[in-house]
């Protein structure tokens, strides 16, 4: 899998300051990145940024690759990638908490849950739980 600095909207319902966001090269360059496979075809995303000594990832999966056991090397491949380019001590994340599959995962590549919290997203107010892990 090869990351490549690039921004993939795949669902744009956050509004103007979302968009202006995405749209904004200066914001953009070295956060985003696309997820290829071997033969260059887009399988998902990730955003990285650091706050303090961690690293805060975002990502998403291709809808129709997700369920099929892939979840665990993906989210791997963006741990060491953004490992390499940051050095971080510690990876973080936040995930919808109604969203179990994902939590699964996060587990299962040694995250472990942090709090809960809600955010006011797409429209409303969600619970979401924030999760870390150590760097290796």
């Amino acid at each position: 899998m090869a990351l490549r600095g690039s921004v993939l909207v795949l669902r744009l319902d956050g509004g103007r300051r979302r968009l202006a966001l995405l749209l904004s090269e200066e914001v953009r360059l070295g956060r985003f990145f696309s997820a290829l496979d071997e033969d260059g075809v887009l399988v998902g995303f990730f955003t990285l940024r650091m706050e303090g000594d961690d690293l805060v990832i975002g990502l998403g999966l291709r809808p129709d690759l997700t369920g099929r056991g892939l979840g665990r090397g993906f989210v791997e491949a963006g741990i060491e990638f953004g490992r390499r380019r940051f050095d971080p001590e510690r990876i973080r994340l936040s995930v919808a908490a109604f969203n179990e599959r994902a939590i699964r995962v996060y587990e299962q590549a040694g995250f472990t849950h942090a709090r809960t919290f809600d955010h006011e997203t797409n429209g409303g107010v969600h619970s979401f739980v924030e999760m870390t892990r150590p760097v290796s």
